[in-house]
């Protein structure tokens, strides 16, 4: 009998900036980077395409969230790297705590008491 795939999790809207917020506080990083490491956190389960990521990205800069300036790679190319701003750290501290609020809310629903 054939492994069952795992499969993969559509992230729920305002998700992908915490995860994003939560991998840069790891340390700057660039976007292909992000991806990985939210794949590899989360056991392959969660998959970001860059359709998703880089409007994210984007979105997280204009609020002032995470910086962003040009670098050169491992591999000796160039790309845009990403960091944590003070505000974009107290923002997942934010994001962090309405997760849990909403994670709490639906496991009620799921299972009353």
């Amino acid at each position: 009998m054939a492994p069952v795939p795992r499969q993969r999790l559509d992230l729920l809207q305002g998700t992908l900036d915490l995860l994003i917020l939560r991998t840069l506080q790891w340390g700057p990083q660039h976007g292909h980077g992000i991806s990985v490491a939210i794949r590899a956190s989360s056991g392959d389960v969660l998959q970001v395409d860059h359709g998703s990521l880089y409007p994210a990205l984007h979105r997280l800069e204009r609020r002032g969230w995470a910086a962003a300036e040009w670098k050169t790679t491992e591999n000796k190319q160039r790309a845009k790297y990403y960091r944590l701003t003070a505000a974009g750290r107290r923002q997942v501290q934010a994001e962090r705590d309405r997760w849990t609020r909403l994670t709490e809310a639906v496991a009620r629903v799921l299972d009353p008491a």
